[in-house]
């Protein structure tokens, strides 16, 4: 019998040898805006949840990230447990009627605290039955199964596929869903080559800078709350389809995951991004984007600097933000008009021309002459613009031509 065995386990043992060639792999730092986004909302303590199609690699990606951070990973298949599981199992004590019945926690969840430490990684949420999604209510916000709390140190990082590819999928629970920050996961064709050739992303926490973090934090406070003041009906918008509620989407909670966000983003000097991924996949893409553009414009000059030095204006390089600058500077003369102020602001759309795009200038300056006073005399500074002007305006009317020389085609084909 033992000539029988021994060629098997030969077999077996080089079997090995090639499984462990082929898992021996090694790692890279490379810019990725997902990982980063990922380990940034990890390093603020957040659950995050990600979303992908199956097969993509979001359970590789959670492996690897646990031994890059070097925190022992527990994978929990959400979809497989009873509500028990996650609430805690009833235990009768000697004495009910006095110490009442306490609920048991599941072993995985013995171990987590008993380390210390951890990434809790929460599987096929998307498959998980309602019960279900209603125990877990707890664990993902307040750290809780049955008596016992996870300790600081665990981390909580779910994924899930879109109902449409989920086996007995479900759509997430409103409450559930507003407890997560939604990343989309999405492969990138060369990290999958590399990978496969050996070399995978290495994901490492963010690099905050202590200097940083009191202006970082007053930061996100200001670009949060001035939204929100502006826009008190952006404060709680609970999605009217049921696919939508599954999601990212704004509520005091998601804000607030946003704001901690911002500052952690912020202190790390990540890209917009990464900002963008984040606070999208909190309060939803519609509020996300008015945060980014709120944030854009708290770095805009003052007008009223600009007015006081128009020739050493700096003005911003992209369009938008430029054309904002120029119509707060034209606003701040309608409210406090004078001559000098309103021959500082023709000075500045002069330098927005010189330096720019023109097209930006022609609803300011049509805006900056209306405010003419009849004593005021025209500057030598509009004989600059109006070339600009006149060339942008011919542009649109040529634009509107093509515009409808296309539209009158394509009613002649349609019939």
């Amino acid at each position: 019998m033992s000539l029988s065995v021994l060629p098997e386990n030969a077999e077996l043992a080089v079997a090995a040898d090639l499984l462990a060639l082929l898992a021996d792999t090694t790692t890279e730092l490379r810019p990725d805006d997902r990982l980063e986004a990922l380990t940034l909302a990890v390093a603020a303590d957040l659950p995050v949840l990600l979303w992908g199609e199956p097969g993509i690699g979001k359970t590789a990606a959670l492996n690897q990230l646990a031994a890059s951070l070097d925190l022992p990973l527990t994978t929990v298949i959400a979809s497989v447990h009873e509500p028990s599981d996650f609430s805690g199992l009833p235990i009768v004590g000697d004495d009910p009627a006095e110490q009442g019945v306490p609920l048991a926690p599941p072993d995985w969840a013995v171990r987590l605290v008993r380390a210390g430490r951890g990434l809790l990684f929460l599987d096929e949420l998307s498959t998980a039955p309602p019960a279900v999604q209603a125990a877990l209510l707890r664990l993902v916000l307040e750290r809780r199964i049955g008596s016992l709390r996870l300790p600081p140190g665990v981390r909580i990082v779910a994924a899930a596929n879109p109902r449409s590819s989920a086996a007995d999928g479900w759509e997430l629970s409103p409450p559930l869903a507003n407890r997560f920050v939604h990343l989309q996961w999405v492969h990138d064709h060369e990290v999958v080559v590399r990978g496969l050739g050996g070399t995978w992303p290495r994901a490492t926490l963010p690099s905050l800078d202590p200097a940083a973090l009191p202006e970082a934090v007053a930061f996100a406070r200001r670009a949060v709350c001035g939204l929100l003041a502006a826009r008190p009906k952006l404060v709680h918008q609970l999605p009217s389809s049921e696919a939508r509620r599954g999601g990212a989407w704004p509520s005091p909670r998601s804000w607030d995951m946003a704001l901690r966000l911002t500052a952690f983003a912020t202190a790390a000097g990540s890209s917009r991004d990464v900002l963008s991924l984040l606070v999208r996949g909190t309060v939803g893409d519609g509020p996300g984007l008015e945060l980014l553009a709120s944030i854009d414009r708290m770095d805009l000059p003052d007008p009223e600097d600009l007015l006081a030095d128009p020739a050493a204006a700096a003005l911003p390089e992209r369009g938008d933000l430029r054309q904002a600058v120029l119509d707060g500077v034209v606003a701040a003369v309608r409210n406090r008009p004078t001559r000098e102020r309103w021959d500082a602001a023709w000075a500045l759309l002069v330098r927005a021309t010189e330096s720019g795009a023109p097209d930006v200038v022609v609803v300011p300056a049509t805006t900056l002459a209306s405010l003419r006073r009849d004593d005021w005399d025209v500057p030598a500074a509009i004989d600059r613009l109006a070339g600009a002007v006149a060339l942008s305006r011919r542009a649109d009317a040529a634009a509107g031509r093509v515009a409808d020389r296309v539209a009158a085609l394509a009613g002649k084909g349609g019939r």
